[in-house]
């Protein structure tokens, strides 16, 4: 492996673990306001929505066709019912194989 790469890998991981044990640590030193709490709770589940939205309707530049958005619907009623997490996948997954299957994209 690359010297300089190793090196970069390493830093990078020094970082990200100290960023994720920041917080738990800092959480007693600072008092944070209920409404920034409130705001930081919501805008995680936007991004969360956000990144389902984008994987589930593109592909590249371009759109994702039918199949993938309508499996990504299957596994989000299946996960809001609360079924067990190997089922929302397979569902999901099997429900975008069986449309495409069928011929569409």
């Amino acid at each position: 492996m690359n010297t300089p790469l190793l090196v970069g890998v390493l830093v990078l991981a020094v970082g990200t673990f100290s960023l994720r044990l920041a917080g738990p640590l800092m959480r007693t030193r600072f008092e944070m306001p209920e409404r920034a709490e409130s705001v930081l709770a919501a805008a995680a589940v936007i991004l969360l929505a956000a990144l389902v939205a984008t994987a589930a309707l593109t592909d590249g530049h371009d759109a994702a066709g039918i199949a993938r958005p309508v499996g990504v619907l299957v596994g989000g009623v299946l996960a809001w019912r609360k079924a067990p997490f190997v089922l929302v996948v397979v569902a999901a997954a099997a429900t975008a194989a069986g449309l495409r299957l069928l011929g569409l994209p």
